[in-house]
């Protein structure tokens, strides 16, 4: 196949490849024509323009025209030359005005809005763009070029380019590539693409209960639905009569169509050996042989194609999904599937199940939140802290050694209050149904995805996708040929010696392992600071003046300023340290090469995840199970490095340590998907901002589709994954440490309907058209929650236990209260012991000026949060027994609540089947009807065959169920 180029004044105008059933009419060609503004080159496209795209007057228009040409308006070449010169030396409104004139001069001659999706013949569809800036001074550029662009013929793929005199810029080319019908039968043969044969007969069941409901939430049919619904086969070229195909232009969707085209992309030699490794489009981008890469948005998404056979559902996207009013409104999730792929299509679905789930969580967490506010007076123990008989005359010991003083209880009076909002009996009974909850979450979606898959053609995708979507740079390393044992063909792998692959895997997990250590060395270091700095913020507010702060004042004291700072210090260093780590991850994986997509896939998560769960949770996993637990007692207490160091271990608060992880949690998440939402939605619009305006003020005839695509940002091989990521990170926030924030699952709600609009309008208006890809299910993010909601039961029975006072409240009322009847009154005496100050160190007193005013000689004993024996005792400051009996009491609800929560959850998990006996169903329907229509479809055949040769003996033998033909793809040289 050869290339058609025209040429004027030295520079290309168009290059394409004509097929014999395009003459040069028909793709616009024209002989004799000419323009009052030179001749019109061969092929070249133009627009036609509107009053209401004009965006200068006639008086300026006739100026420009006569700045840009002599009177004559010759037609000769040295004049047209010498305007594409002019045009080319012009910058900023005057190049816009001369474009326009230009176009201007060939509507008569060529009616071809360049903001069609189609070549300039108006037939052959655009699958495909790559641009590139032609650098003269780089002939390696120019000839990798010309090379990838001649295979790319060699297999069959058209191209037509634009010249860089007709872009906006005057800079880029636009290489628009079209796969004819003959390329793409034969690669969905190849990739196995599943396309109609029958139209579904089975029935609907549309009769829901009480389902006008759901009316105000549902979008129009046409839109939830935009195909019909078809029995479907893996195609077979040889066969293609046996599929419904009513027009080979529109019997494959673009996203199919664009799929394909890349799948050639990323395996064409650009080399002239090309069995080397000089290979795919990836390798062409990284080396700036071409800019960009991408497949066109089907119209602009704020109104619709003019062109009637564009299909304009990127407008339908934006008009019923992207825009954040329609935030109540179902997801049109046929259509997403139909113009982004299955890929992006289950992510969409998983992230709606998952906030529609939420809702639940969200109501029942809120519902105890207001429990604890309204049993607020009710709250007897922090009646006593705040109390001038109890608290005031509680005398405790000091919380750090030197710069601390004396305090009395009283002075916890706010931060008690605020922990009954989060510590209370409805706490145990949120973390046993949240443990339930994620049971009926996790075996709904597998239902739902069930569904889906046999909805979008994916059953029996994964064997296909380890089979059939190698990945190119696997490919390109391949060097010997085995023998595979399934299919006994001979397939190209990878050799690797046993050193070399130790070599690898060691570095590899000994990078992971290198920054999870630093991770913790940070905790380490958040931890110090919260030591050290506790003593400044003791100090300092010492005589309480921050009560003089209007609102905000009493609420602030030196262990709140010390659990916000930080906290938010915490979460600057795992922003940090998720941007450095995110390249780290991805070049390791990369230097594994894995042999698929899902391979390469699941070895990223296993990474990224290992990496954040240490990051985001290891900070709320100190203050829940290891802050407090280790102090020692007066006298003897607990240093972080040793004495020497002078970091006293951190001690709770008298109201407990669940109020620190509450602030804690708070921050981290809060801030998490603040931080997020900016950068998701902020960030793609500051950048894709100018581009927007041009594609909005300019005339459609100077701004062409494949400019405005061009102009937005790339989605990204690894934009899906991230947003999984963010997605679980979220989902470990509200099952790990719900128990100490009911709210939680309120948050991560109002997060998630903001969430799944941004993403669909940063897809839909900010975003290129990404590659369609298929999956047919949310891999192996799918066994990382199974995983997180087991672990979750462990966390909260054991904040319940250790982080909460909930199971020493129950011991005290039900075993030690004095009184007959049973309540919280004396709690608090009760649970704090006696040291005599005399026998507190030297180094640990409160230097000169430390002490309150009202502290004297007069006070002999200072009280500390714990359950030992009194001085003078025979087992002075040993534990008590009602300690070991509060310690048993703890281990037995631990127990009690794991079993129970395991039992119900695998009990709930048995009852719900997996895969809905009506998908079942039509699952072996459709495997069925594929069987008996290719054998009637091989007997028609064979009797067509009889009838035709007559009397003539038949030597062919009939096949029920042919094999495909060989194809030879791109990677075949490997």
């Amino acid at each position: 196949m050869h290339r058609i180029t025209g040429k004027a004044g030295g520079d290309s105008l168009i290059e394409m490849s004509p097929t014999e059933s395009f003459n040069d009419d028909i793709n616009g060609y024209h002989q004799h024509a000419s323009s009052s503004t030179g001749s019109l080159q061969q092929g070249q496209s133009a627009s036609p323009l509107t009053p209401d795209v004009c965006v200068e007057t006639c008086e300026s228009l006739n100026t420009s025209l006569a700045s840009l040409a002599p009177s004559d308006h010759s037609d000769s070449p040295e004049f047209e030359t010498q305007t594409l010169e002019r045009i080319n030396a012009l910058t900023g409104l005057s190049r816009k005005r001369a474009l326009f004139l230009k176009f201007r001069a060939r509507i008569d001659k060529q009616q071809h809005s360049k903001d069609s999706v189609f070549f300039r013949d108006g037939v052959r569809r655009i699958d495909f763009v790559l641009s590139y800036v032609d650098d003269k001074d780089s002939e390696r550029k120019q000839e990798r070029r010309k090379v990838y662009e001649a295979n790319l013929e060699k297999v069959g793929l058209e191209l037509e380019t634009e010249d860089k005199s007709e872009s906006e810029d005057g800079k880029t080319y636009f290489v628009k590539i079209h796969a004819p019908w003959e390329v793409l039968a034969t690669y969905a043969d190849v990739l196995k693409i599943k396309v109609p044969f029958k139209a579904n007969d089975i029935p609907e069941n549309n009769d829901i209960p009480m389902n006008w409901l759901s009316t105000p939430f549902r979008l129009p049919e046409h839109v939830m639905h935009p195909e019909p619904d078809y029995f479907t086969a893996p195609f077979n070229k040889s066969k293609s009569d046996f599929f419904l195909i009513d027009d080979k232009d529109t019997f494959f969707p673009p996203s199919t169509r664009n799929r394909i085209v890349y799948y050639i992309l990323s395996r064409c030699s650009y080399f002239k050996d090309e069995c080397g490794d000089k290979k795919g489009i990836k390798r062409l981008l990284n080396n700036g042989t071409y800019t960009a890469a991408f497949p066109l948005h089907d119209s602009r998404y704020w109104k619709r194609s003019r062109d009637a056979n564009c299909e304009s559902e990127r407008y339908s996207l934006y008009k019923y999904w992207a825009r954040f009013l329609c935030f109540f409104k179902e997801q049109p999730l046929n259509l997403i599937r139909k113009y982004y792929g299955e890929k992006i299509g289950i992510y969409f679905a998983w992230l709606g199940f998952y906030t529609e789930m939420l809702l639940f969580a969200a109501v029942v967490g809120t519902i105890c939140f207001i429990y604890g506010f309204l049993t607020y007076d009710d709250n007897q123990w922090s009646k006593e802290i705040c109390s001038e008989e109890v608290g005031g005359s509680i005398v405790m010991c000091p919380l750090c050694d030197l710069k601390c003083g004396y305090w009395k209880l009283n002075t916890t009076c706010n931060s008690s209050w605020q922990s009954h909002l989060f510590d209370n009996v409805a706490t145990v009974f949120f973390a046993i149904f949240m443990g339930i909850w994620v049971t009926l979450f996790l075996e709904f979606w597998k239902r739902r995805q069930a569904r889906l898959e046999y909805e979008w053609d994916l059953v029996d995708f994964e064997e296909e996708q380890q089979q059939l979507q190698l990945r190119p740079e696997y490919e390109t390393k391949c060097t010997n040929r085995k023998l595979n044992r399934i299919t006994q063909e001979p397939e190209w792998v990878l050799e690797r010696t046993a050193t070399d692959l130790m070599g690898k895997l060691f570095l590899c997990w000994a990078t992971v392992i290198l920054w999870i250590s630093l991770i913790i060395a940070c905790i380490i270091g958040v931890i110090a600071y919260r030591l050290a700095v506790y003593a400044a913020f003791a100090s300092i507010m010492k005589d309480s003046p921050t009560n003089k702060l209007q609102v905000v004042g009493p609420y602030i004291t030196p262990q709140l300023a010390t659990s916000v700072t930080a906290s938010c210090i915490n979460f600057v260093i795992i922003m940090i340290l998720n941007l450095m780590y995110e390249r780290v991850a991805v070049w390791i994986t990369d230097m594994e090469i894995p042999k698929t997509h899902l391979e390469y896939e699941n070895k990223l998560t296993v990474k990224m995840f290992l990496f954040q769960f240490v990051n985001y949770y290891s900070s709320c996993f100190y203050v829940a199970f290891f802050k407090g637990k280790f102090v020692g007692y007066p006298g003897k207490y607990a240093y972080m490095f040793g004495e020497w160091s002078k970091l006293r271990n951190e001690e709770c608060d008298p109201g407990g340590c669940l109020i620190e992880l509450t602030t804690q949690l708070v921050i981290v998440m809060t801030g998490k998907q603040v931080w997020g939402n900016i950068q998701e939605a902020l960030v793609p619009w500051m950048m894709n901002w100018w581009g927007s305006r041009k594609a909005r003020n300019h005339p459609e005839s100077l701004y062409s589709r494949w400019e405005q695509d061009h102009d937005l940002q790339g989605f990204g091989q690894l934009g899906l994954f991230y947003e999984y990521l963010e997605m679980v990170i979220q989902f470990g926030f509200i099952t790990l440490f719900v128990a100490s924030f009911p709210l939680a699952p309120l948050l991560a709600l109002i997060n998630n309907v903001i969430e799944v609009r941004v993403d669909a309008w940063k897809l839909t208006t900010q975003f290129r058209r990404p590659v369609a890809a298929k999956a047919h299910s949310i891999g192996a993010w799918e066994e990382i929650l199974s995983g997180i909601a087991i672990l979750s039961v462990v966390t909260n029975a054991f904040i319940v236990a250790f982080t909460s006072d909930m199971i020493p409240r129950l011991v005290y009322m039900y075993a030690y209260h004095s009184e007959g009847e049973m309540s919280m009154k004396g709690y608090i005496n009760n649970s704090l012991s006696v040291f005599n100050i005399s026998e507190i160190p030297q180094t640990s007193r409160p230097e000169e000026g430390e002490n309150p005013a009202w502290f004297n000689a007069s006070i002999t004993t200072c009280r500390y949060r714990d359950y030992r024996y009194p001085p003078g005792h025979e087992k002075q400051y040993a534990h008590t027994m009602q300690f070991w009996h509060i310690l048993a009491a703890k281990m037995a609800f631990i127990i009690i609540m794991e079993h129970v929560v395991f039992v119900v959850k695998f009990f709930v998990a048995w009852m719900i089947p997996d895969v809905p006996s009506d998908v079942r169903a039509r699952v072996k329907r459709e495997r069925y009807l594929v069987q008996e229509y290719l054998h009637n479809y091989e007997v028609e055949k064979l009797k067509i065959q009889l009838s035709q040769n007559g009397n003539n003996e038949c030597t062919c033998t009939p096949m029920i169920y042919p094999s495909l033909p060989k194809h030879e793809v791109l990677s075949e040289c490997l």
